[in-house]
């Protein structure tokens, strides 16, 4: 039934691609399946390329929590991308693909584009750990029933690894919050009275990656 309530989500951020569809347990074992190049793969790489050092953190720790199942749609998005013999990727390889791999979903929002967004991995390479923490989509899993326990999860890898003490002030500038936004009232649960660390409210919103035009809607 999850693969069922995932096509039929109504929020289409929630909702599975055709190519998550065909890497689904039901649907991946025949044979003559072939897993298509997914333009998500692209958006979520740009998003996760302009987010804050935090929020990579966070998304780090949120896709060391994925199950085989998950990785599987993501191993073979990886894969598709042909990474070089270290095991990377970088612009060129998405070059590369986006020309042989291009379907007509991509063509329409036009691959010169998508390269364009991606132009700051023509600086650098991009390994599977570092793809699975670009590539996962928060809305997604949260649509999941063991969300919760992904979020839990890595939420503990993240105060081993990532956490630290942080001021209302130097979050809002890693959200790249406006000034118009009133910060106390907005995030002062965001940050543990305790230590000044994030805390579990804030680890969340900081996967989603949240904005001004968001926070917004909060007050």
């Amino acid at each position: 039934m999850d693969f069922v309530k995932r096509l039929l989500s109504k929020d289409p951020r929630r909702r599975m691609t055709a190519a998550q569809a065909l890497g689904h347990p039901w649907i991946r074992n025949y044979n003559d399946i072939k897993m298509p190049l997914d333009v998500l793969i692209f958006r979520l790489i740009k998003a996760y390329i302009r987010s804050s050092s935090l929020r990579k953190a966070a998304l780090k720790a949120l896709s060391k929590t994925l199950t085989v199942d998950e990785l599987f749609y993501l191993k073979g998005q990886f894969s598709l991308l042909e990474p070089d013999r270290n095991g990377c990727i970088t612009l060129d390889n998405i070059r590369m693909a986006l020309t042989r791999e291009a379907t007509d979903a991509m063509k329409e929002t036009r691959v010169q584009e998508i390269l364009v967004s991606l132009s700051a991995l023509q600086y650098r390479r991009m390994d599977f750990h570092e793809f699975c923490a670009a590539a996962v989509s928060v809305h997604q899993l949260e649509a999941l029933d063991r969300w919760e326990q992904h979020a839990r999860s890595a939420y503990e890898i993240f105060e081993k690894d990532g956490n630290r003490a942080i001021v209302i002030d130097e979050l809002a500038s890693e959200l790249g919050l406006s000034p118009s936004v009133p910060l106390h009232v907005v995030l002062q649960d965001w940050i543990r009275h305790t230590d000044g660390k994030l805390s579990f409210l804030g680890f969340v919103k900081l996967l989603h990656g949240m904005s001004s035009r968001s926070l917004s809607k909060m007050r």
